[in-house]
């Protein structure tokens, strides 16, 4: 019983059989975009622009940029607000 317990909890420590190939997530059609770095190329973790065309990137990084705005105004109102 004992060396049935110990060779189990040991067979739990060995490598899985098969390991997953990761997914790549650079997309190549908005490589000549604003932002895109040669290391990388243009990189979308989540894959959500994975089958979009060119309005949907767009509108994207509008929304992308509204929202840095909002937050930086965000801070200078919390700093503003603890300046007194």
């Amino acid at each position: 019983l004992i060396v049935a317990l110990c060779l189990t909890a040991a067979a739990a420590f060995q490598a899985p059989a098969s390991v997953a190939q990761p997914r790549s997530t650079v997309v190549k059609a908005f490589e000549s975009e604003i932002g895109a770095q040669v290391p990388l190329g243009f990189w979308d973790p989540l894959g959500l622009l994975a089958d979009a065309d060119q309005e949907r990137f767009d509108r994207l990084r509008y929304v992308e940029i509204k929202h840095g705005r909002i937050a930086m105004l965000a801070v200078l109102g919390q700093i503003t607000t603890k300046a007194g």
